[in-house]
């Protein structure tokens, strides 16, 4: 009989508050904050998408949201309901900048890949795709050109600015898909780039620190490109001057407020500059100010002769201090860790103050209230009002423990421990500590006893959330502490080379924070001296052994009551840094730095298996309960899971963003948990209901791959212009500075492979029944010869369908997304055949937007095929015919319609008018006037 295993499913995640990965969203009531693969909001998260998320932004159409992950994809949510709109895979590298144009139907998003692409969000398709960059894109802007001229074609934001690391700064029309100007930015990468509300000025941020401001002439891109008199092309980005700051860190990100005066700088890792933008009133008075100073001192020096150039000289520092007398400093906030990225939260009054959101890289959130300014000559400070950081670690989870319920978590890192309900994943305390590195529940578990790189162990009462004894254990760091399996002892390993025993106990503490009652306490009772140190020590489940691992590479066993040596297993080429007995005390399963995991014998210490496990070091094992079945982590992101009598491998768990240094098993053997660098810890459920079969897991992994592989050599990764790389293939597309948007994905093939079936069952059965008519018709109507047709196709049948409704209804489950890569596909048989198709659906009018798309998309991609085949004129010509008549119809039905909506909307304007003057009780008179009197007022934009 085949054996088979219970299959582990990825359950719950938690103690994640903001990573690190991404730069985060605040409207003024909600933060959007990325959770490695997931958004925090209300938890966007889509099943079996692992990839890490790396760019979000907020579309102008406040519910939507576009987040850009590490894969390449960019998935765009409804904030109302928490469901994806929409998925454009395009980039081959992770997503680094996202922009929307001003009505939010066009998004452009920038990769690690070098390239630009521009998606349509109402077709849900893909544009173009725009190289020139050469290096990591940072930065997109739509830049909507003030003074359009009377006949220009060019659409509202119809330029795009985008910087890179490639130290360069471009400028891009949409409308002829092509670079107008490249700017040398900085002499070091650029990192941020930020336009103003009026969209002239622009500042970049470079690695040096520097702040350069750069001014847009609207002049000459209402112009458009032409010869200056030297001969020169006319530039649109001019160069104006630097803006000091107050540190020479990398400018990380530069932001202006989007409603307010305020300008935005991090250049620190701790802290965000504010800047305010002066009004034109303030800067004449400075002016005037400043005239009058310069008078005074000539007067004093009388001094009435400047020369030329001193006057020249006086006004380029007029041109230079312009800057600097706009952008005032206002104040500094300062945050408790290092900063990740801000926001400013959304519009406000002009009175009210505002709100800047940081959001911290050590997993926190941090909310900041800025006053406006105000004629006093107190200096403004920033007030922290909100802050999350209770339900997640700031560093690394370094040890996991569970109650011997499965009710509640321990978890511990360098600073805190965290108790976690297992039910609710909700963080129900939080105590301060050293830097933990192990810990365990003591027998009761109303203790949790840690073990820190000081030495020391720290008992804590869970029901006061109180530190109740420091124990001074050891001199170097407790790598190891573990409860016999009697509960009478504890036993610790350190890096000091001692093994040390302890005993529980109770004692009287009185504390003012914790009543005069009974707790629990260690005292010591014997050491053992090893020879290195000690990295790991474990009790047998029968209470007979005590393994030790040290940092030789080595294992001893000692009888534990006596103390006496009983075996030494050697084999690993690298310290052991975990081991585990099984339940029956027959086995012993070694994990090591050396990437391998060794299961041994504990009646005479033979090494039954050696098995290389993971990619990195193997940094926990341990055996599931009541089996021989273990789990093993390491530094690969990887979760493992084993058989240790059969030495197989039953299944990899993926998840992770880092090195997962913490394992924990259910005594129950009902889950698993994991904590990791990323510092987010992971619930993997045992799922009774399904079975793995490890043939069956080896093929699917198999396949995996091999998908992958396709997938990956379809995508070739083209090198970026200019790179110089040696042995690059030449490919005339990929050097084109515009290019079409396709990316095949495991969806788009297997869509292509089901278009194809669906095609041949659909030409097998046409052909069929083709035959049988042709048979029929060479023979009289009473002929004795005629015969039954032939039977329909079962799936045909079943659904009801003709084949080329068959045909469509396959294509229209296709996502709109993958249609043009699922249609690449297709060899050109295939194309001809769906032509035939197309042509039918045309005269039926069948959903023709979508074989609108089709035609349009299989004539451009197949141009030079269609026109060098004379079959395809026969197919075409009648397909030309119906499909103009059907759009014709359509185009009709749409006007009528729109000048229905139009009329419409007319009469609610004008039944709105009426009620409301008629709900002021004014006669006709009386309302002729007050509208005359209207019209003579000024109108006055008022923002609330």
């Amino acid at each position: 009989m085949v054996k088979t295993y219970s299959k582990h499913v990825p359950a719950t995640a938690f103690g994640l508050i903001c990573s690190s990965s991404s730069n985060s969203q605040y409207d003024g009531k909600f933060a959007f904050v990325p959770a490695l693969e997931d958004v925090l909001v209300a938890m966007w998260h889509e099943i079996s998408h692992i990839a890490e998320v790396t760019t979000i932004l907020q579309s102008p159409k406040k519910h939507v949201f576009a987040v850009g992950y590490a894969d390449g994809s960019i998935r765009l949510w409804n904030s109302n309901n928490n469901t994806v709109i929409a998925t454009f895979n395009g980039h081959k590298k992770s997503v680094t900048a996202l922009a929307f144009d001003n009505d939010g139907t066009r998004l452009a998003s920038g990769s690690q890949d070098t390239d630009l692409i521009l998606w349509d969000v109402v077709a849900e398709a893909g544009l173009f795709r725009l190289r020139g960059h050469r290096d990591q894109i940072t930065a997109i802007h739509f830049l909507t050109p003030a003074k359009l001229p009377s006949t220009s074609a060019t659409s509202a934001s119809s330029l795009l600015l985008t910087s890179s690391k490639d130290t360069f700064m471009k400028l891009w029309d949409l409308s002829t898909q092509h670079c107008i100007q490249t700017v040398v930015a900085h002499r070091s990468e650029v990192w941020t780039m930020a336009v103003n509300l009026t969209q002239d000025l622009v500042f970049t941020g470079s690695s040096e620190g520097e702040l350069r401001a750069w001014r847009i002439d609207h002049d000459a891109l209402a112009e458009g490109l032409h010869e200056t008199d030297s001969g020169e092309i006319s530039k649109v980005i001019h160069p104006v001057s630097s803006l000091p700051l107050a540190s020479r860190h990398r400018v990380s990100q530069v932001s202006f407020h989007p409603s307010q005066s305020f300008l935005a700088v991090q250049s620190h890792d701790r802290s965000v500059e504010i800047f305010r933008i002066r009004s034109q009133e303030e800067l004449h008075k400075k002016q005037l100010r400043r005239k009058k100073r310069e008078k005074e001192k000539k007067q004093k020096i009388k001094d009435s002769n400047t020369h030329p150039n001193d006057e020249a000289a006086n006004d380029k520092d007029d041109e230079e201090i312009k800057l600097v007398d706009l952008f005032t400093p206002y104040l500094v906030v300062r945050t408790s860790g290092k900063i990740r990225s801000f926001d400013f939260g959304g519009d406000v009054a002009p009175n009210r103050p505002l709100q800047i959101m940081t959001a911290l890289a050590s997993n926190a959130i941090e909310v900041y209230t800025i006053p406006q300014p105000t004629k006093s000559k107190d200096l403004p400070e920033a007030v922290r009002c909100y802050s999350v950081d209770l339900p997640g670690h700031r560093t690394d989870v370094r040890t996991l423990s569970l109650s011997s319920d499965d009710e509640i978590l321990a978890s511990a890192s360098n600073g805190s421990l965290k108790i976690w309900n297992m039910k609710t994943n909700a963080c129900i305390r939080t105590i301060d500590c050293g830097y933990a590195i192990s810990s365990t529940f003591l027998p009761g578990d109303r203790h949790v006893a840690v073990g820190t790189k000081n030495g020391e162990i720290l008992i804590y009462d869970l029901a006061s959330s109180s530190l109740i004894e420091t124990i001074q254990a050891h001199t170097a760091t407790v790598w190891s502490l573990h409860v016999r399996a009697d509960q009478q002892a504890l036993v610790s390993g350190s890096a000091d080379k001692d093994v040390k025993f302890w005993e529980f106990d109770r004692k009287s503490i009185t504390d003012e924070n914790v009543t005069n009652t009974k707790h629990l306490t260690l005292v010591h009772t014997k050491t053992l001296k090893m020879t290195d140190e000690v990295l790991a020590v474990k009790y047998s489940p029968n209470n007979k052994f005590l393994a030790v691992a040290l940092l030789d590479s080595t294992v001893k066993v000692f009888y534990q009551d006596s103390l006496k040596f009983f075996l030494s297993l050697y084999g690993h080429k690298l310290p052991v840094l975990s081991l585990d007995i099984s339940h029956d005390s027959k086995l012993i399963v070694t994990c090591s730095a050396d990437k391998n995991v060794k299961i041994w014998g504990l009646d005479f210490g033979d090494c039954h298996k050696s098995i290389f496990a993971h990619d990195e070091s193997v940094m926990q094992v341990a055996f599931e309960k009541d089996t021989h079945y273990f789990w093993t982590v390491g530094k690969d992101k990887m979760l493992k899971y084993w058989d240790g009598d059969k030495f197989e491998h039953i299944q990899n768990l993926r998840g992770h963003h880092g090195e997962i240094w913490a394992l924990v098993l259910s005594h129950h053997g009902k889950f698993v948990v994991t904590g990791s660098h990323d510092k987010s810890i992971r619930v993997w459920d045992k799922d009774e209901d399904e079975q793995i079969f490890l043939e069956e897991e080896r093929e699917r992994e198999l396949e995996m791959v091999y998908e992958n592989g396709i997938a990956d050599s379809l995508n070739r990764v083209e090198v970026p212009i200019g790179s110089g790389v040696d042995g690059a293939p030449v490919d005339t597309a990929a050097q084109a500075e515009v290019t079409g948007v396709t990316k095949q994905t495991m969806e788009t093939l297997m869509a292509g492979e089901k278009i194809m079936e669906a095609i041949d069952l659909a030409d097998d059965e046409r052909a069929t029944f083709q035959a049988y008519e042709d048979d029929m018709a060479k023979l009289p109507a009473d002929s004795p010869m005629r015969l039954q047709p032939p039977p329909r196709n079962q799936l045909l049948a079943q659904l009801d369908m003709t084949p080329d409704e068959y045909v469509l209804w396959v294509i229209e489950k296709v996502r709109v997304t993958a249609l043009h890569d699922a249609l690449l596909v297709l060899p050109f048989g295939k194309v001809v055949s769906l032509m035939g198709y197309l042509n039918t659906w045309a005269k039926k009018e069948m959903n023709i937007p979508l074989v609108s798309q089709i035609i349009f998309f299989l004539l451009k991609t197949h141009h030079h095929q269609i026109v060098a085949n004379r079959v395809m004129r026969t197919a075409l010509i009648p397909l030309r015919k119906h499909l103009r008549a059907t759009l014709q119809r359509q185009k009709d039905i749409l006007g009528y319609n729109l000048a229905a909506l139009q009329y419409i909307r007319r009469r609610v304007n004008a039944d709105r008018t009426a009620q409301f003057y008629e709900e002021e009780g004014l006669d006709e008179d009386k309302i002729r006037a007050r509208i005359a009197e209207g019209k003579k007022r000024k109108r006055v934009d008022i923002r609330v």
